[in-house]
């Protein structure tokens, strides 16, 4: 059966992405890079739920489980067959090793079976691509806030593909702060679900918690000192009443006011107008509030994607996908996953 290659050529036109970098096993299949034709994800949340975090030797068991199902399913949804894929794209890294290498070794036997083009893919581009499946994606350039349970980053886009780091965290994530101050507290997993649901609940302003380099000139992040600082409340509170409510109030709005402030820096620096929102914590809603405020205080204009692209998928991928097999990037079949990018953000065995 000959794939759509054979068609028109274009590697882009009907892409099959493969995301596993954390604990979600998820395939997509993706017109033009633009529209998602199917998104099937199988979360692991039940399996980790119990150890209140992401246990890699278990994620990698279950994408071993579940990768096959879900491409399977993906292609069903889409109403295609492999033989019309004409590229196909995997998450290449920053992520677990193990949970990488899985999706990254599916999606290379299936180009080396059907003799098919494959990219690499940057999990943190997917997500800044995920704005690309949005019935009305912001337009180039525009400053994006990434932020998700492993990562924190402010970056310049100047266009879909291109992107410039502009600041990162230099410790925790954000995502990674709920988490944790979820755990300390007994909450449930995962946390920022959780600690967003209490904090509606609760008063802002009844607990004051720091704002780590909120004005230290720069528009990198600290999250660490913040969970620290967490921990110090509780071990000076103990016995005393307080209700968890405020403490969640208090610690989300702590984290929305250093995210928000330096977004809003970093797009006045670069004379951008235009802001996004991207990755899982993206879906809070605290922090959707907040920023499209500052935004509009700024006169600036906010682009927030639907919670379904913010949390990790196959269809981000696949648009990132994309736009890498129409600028004739390919991955050599003996690339090997990455848990962190290399310095410049190019990844290993791309040609």
């Amino acid at each position: 059966m000959a794939n759509a290659l054979n068609n028109d050529g274009d590697p882009g036109r009907l892409v099959l992405g493969v995301e596993s970098s954390c604990d979600e096993t998820a395939a997509a299949v993706v017109e033009d890079g633009r529209r998602a034709l199917s998104s099937v994800v199988a979360s692991q949340v039940r399996d980790h739920a119990p150890f209140g975090g992401v246990v890699p030797e278990l994620a990698s068991r279950r994408h071993l489980e579940a990768v096959a199902p879900v491409i399977r399913a993906a292609l069903a949804g889409a109403g295609v067959t492999l033989g019309q894929i004409s590229g196909l794209a995997v998450t290449q890294g920053p992520g677990l090793i193990g949970s990488l290498l899985v999706g990254l070794s599916a999606a290379k036997a299936l180009a080396w079976a059907r003799d098919l083009p494959i990219v690499g893919v940057s999990h943190l581009e997917g997500h800044i691509a995920a704005l690309r499946l949005m019935d009305d994606p912001p337009a180039p350039p525009f400053a994006a806030l990434l932020v998700s349970g492993g990562h924190t980053s402010i970056y310049h886009v100047h266009d879909f593909g291109q992107m410039e780091e502009l600041g990162q965290t230099v410790d925790d994530a954000a995502g990674e702060a709920y988490d944790k101050v979820a755990k300390l507290y007994g909450l449930g997993y995962p946390g920022g679900v959780i600690i967003d649901r209490l904090a509606a609940g609760g008063d802002p302003t009844a607990i004051q918690l720091p704002r780590p380099r909120l004005r230290d000139g720069t528009l990198d992040f600290s999250f660490s000192g913040l969970k620290s600082a967490v921990v110090r409340f509780r071990q000076e509170h103990i016995g005393q009443n307080y209700r968890i409510e405020d403490l969640c109030a208090g610690f989300q709005e702590a984290v929305v006011e250093v995210l928000t402030s330096k977004t809003i820096a970093a797009a006045k620096q670069r004379g951008l107008t235009r802001l996004a929102l991207a990755g899982g914590v993206a879906a809070n809603q605290r922090l959707r509030q907040a920023m499209a405020q500052a935004a509009a205080a700024a006169g600036m204009e906010l682009t927030a994607p639907p919670v379904a692209l913010c949390t990790d998928n196959a269809a981000m991928i696949a648009a990132a996908g994309a736009i890498r097999l129409r600028a004739g990037l390919r991955l050599a079949l003996e690339a090997d996953a990455v848990s962190r990018l290399p310095r410049g953000g190019r990844l290993p065995g791309e040609a």
